[in-house]
């Protein structure tokens, strides 16, 4: 089944707390546990499982089970999506947003 597309809201909503910002930094270009996470966070596991699965919901990031551990890594691809959307909300006569206008769609 195929996830809703997270929308300009949705994605500001994700954004909007530090630590979960904190974690996509952490999680750009390499895949953590949620172990190492929490020791680079310096919060609870309860807490990182808790927003990992808002930017699970938000599909800001992308996992892949191993063994007992599950890994994550920043789902770019949806991220860059969501930066566009917000241009075309916010900023929709810059030259950014009518690049966008041009590009073929990846939803």
């Amino acid at each position: 089944m195929d996830k809703p597309q997270t929308n300009s809201v949705d994605f500001a909503k994700a954004l909007a707390d530090p630590t979960r910002q904190q974690i996509m930094q952490l999680c750009c270009c390499e895949w953590l546990n949620v172990g190492q996470i929490v020791e680079a966070v310096g919060v609870s596991q309860p807490t990182v499982s808790h927003h990992l699965a808002i930017l699970r919901e938000a599909d800001l990031v992308k996992v892949r089970a191993e063994g007992k551990h599950s890994y994550y890594t920043i789902n770019q691809e949806r991220v860059a999506h969501c930066c566009g959307l917000l241009l075309e909300v916010f900023a929709p006569e810059s030259e950014a947003a009518d690049r966008l206008k041009v590009l073929p769609s990846s939803s």
